[in-house]
């Protein structure tokens, strides 16, 4: 993994802004770390971006896209369906793309667990412990509490 640092004056006239977004276009991003630095001198925005040397190619963006309707069970699909309405929400509400928070294969595979914990989450090859950190509590069923406690069932 490689590390690649910008800076960008909180007043750019999108010149810095546009060679970040070149940069992130043609590299595979596994994380972004992002500052806001005020002093006497002015404010910056200060990013960290970790990204493998790989880079994006017109045949890695021209892959057969899976119907994961066809290779899931029905229960299976329906839990993945779920897990994608999730992401979703997740991804709108911390700004990124849902493919950032997991991609399908990811989601497939969470999707085939029993029940999703932390343990299972790391055992998806491309979830790490940083993703389950910033992302497991949006995964992990909340158990259930009863409308009145002491009722018995």
């Amino acid at each position: 993994m490689q590390i690649k640092l910008f800076t960008i004056p909180v007043g750019d006239s999108g010149a810095a802004q546009q060679e970040m977004n070149a940069f992130l276009k043609a590299h595979k991003i596994q994380e972004i770390e992002q500052k806001l630095i005020n002093n006497d001198n002015g404010a910056w925005w200060c990013f960290c971006v970790r990204y493998l040397e790989t880079a994006f190619t017109a045949a890695s963006e021209s892959k057969v896209k899976v119907d994961y309707r066809q290779i899931l069970d029905e229960p299976t699909f329906q839990k993945f369906s779920n897990l994608r309405a999730i992401r979703k929400q997740v991804a709108a509400a911390e700004g990124l793309s849902a493919f950032i928070v997991f991609t399908d294969e990811e989601l497939a595979e969470l999707a085939k667990l029993e029940e999703i914990t932390v343990k299972g989450m790391l055992g998806i090859k491309g979830i790490g412990e940083k993703k389950v950190e910033r992302f497991a509590h949006y995964f992990i069923a909340k158990p259930e509490v009863d409308e009145a406690p002491g009722a018995v069932a």
